[in-house]
């Protein structure tokens, strides 16, 4: 006779109406529930003899002080202000710091659990199926630029990409009067950029500028992807007279094929970018883009995690304001 499968946490809480999170408070006590709520809880936990997993109760009483960090990869400009946020608030809340490169998704199973008290994890570095497992043992985590499955809600904290993606088109088109105005795509499993093609696509159509696909294409946040797409799109004879890179690194890649396609920058094709990384100002032209409070999001992050390692309360989710940047690479001051 086949072994019965044990009940999940999920499973529990969708009998008893509510979240897997309200479950795990009810059985941890970390925090007030209804008393209605609870008695639901307890019911469903009773019906389905639930006790979670052995490894998730010891992990509440043995502590290793050590906060992780899971990336897809340690490169490119944008990681460097988010690691000296995370960094400086892991040494201020008297933790130590592991980071994982997990190398295109592909993380070794229980590497995080069994050596630190929590992570904080990066899109593309862990994949659902593995947060829900995370979830199910109660392990803390927190969300970076990612907005939680529904099975395993865990808290995050990102920026204001859509606005900010708004904020550089309108500026493109009311005040240089581009109308053709190319957006390169990010990674796909950053919603980031998803956010960011929203926020270009309101812009144009709240300026009654048709949508034209021929202008989106993936630029992967990366200089040397967005070089290549730019490339392409000159030599298929593209016409536009803007480009929105996506963010900073794959704004560099653009202006150097620009350049090297003998487009002048800004006077013939405006160029804008995403982040404001520290190389933006000193690129040639120096670079318009929106300022994201990258270091912020890491101190975040960990202030966040420490909380729920604490078994503290936590806010769900923060979303921190991004502003625009004004330079050269637009059009301004020439």
């Amino acid at each position: 006779m086949p072994k019965r499968r044990p009940v999940t946490i999920i499973e529990v809480a969708r009998r008893a109406g509510v979240s897997p999170s309200t479950v795990s408070r009810v059985m941890n006590g970390t925090a007030p529930v209804v008393p209605e709520t609870e008695q639901r809880v307890r019911a469903a936990i009773a019906e389905f003899n639930f006790s979670p997993h052995p490894a998730a109760r010891q992990l509440v009483t043995q502590r290793t002080n050590m906060i992780g960090v899971m990336l897809p990869e340690i490169s490119g400009a944008f990681f460097q202000p988010m690691l000296k946020g995370i960094e400086a608030g892991v040494r201020e809340a008297g933790f130590d710091l592991l980071i994982y490169s997990t190398q295109n998704g592909r993380a070794t199973r229980q590497q995080g659990e069994h050596i630190t008290d929590g992570l904080i994890i990066f899109p593309g570095s862990v994949d659902d199926t593995e947060l829900v497992r995370l979830y199910q043992m109660d392990f803390p985590v927190v969300l970076l630029h990612k907005t939680p499955p529904f099975e395993s809600p865990y808290p995050f904290v990102t920026v204001e990409n859509k606005s900010g993606a708004e904020m550089l088109i309108n500026h493109l088109i009311e005040v240089h009067h581009r109308r053709r105005i190319i957006y390169l795509r990010g990674p796909a499993s950053h919603e980031d950029s998803l956010w960011r093609e929203r926020g270009y696509l309101e812009a144009l159509e709240n300026h009654g500028i048709p949508f034209d696909s021929s202008l989106v294409a993936d630029g992967g946040f990366d200089e040397i992807e967005a070089f290549s797409m730019l490339e392409s799109m000159l030599a298929a004879g593209l016409d536009f007279d803007a480009v929105f890179a996506g963010d900073d690194d794959a704004a560099a890649g653009v202006i150097l094929a620009l350049r090297q396609a003998g487009r002048e920058v800004p006077r013939d094709v405006s160029v804008v970018g995403f982040d404001d990384v520290p190389f933006s100002r000193f690129i040639n032209p120096p670079l318009t883009t929106v300022r994201a409070p990258i270091e912020q999001v890491g101190r975040e992050a960990v202030r966040i995690l420490v909380k729920l390692i604490q078994n503290n309360s936590f806010v769900q989710a923060i979303l921190l304001p991004t502003e625009l940047v004004i330079r050269q690479s637009c059009g301004c001051g020439e």
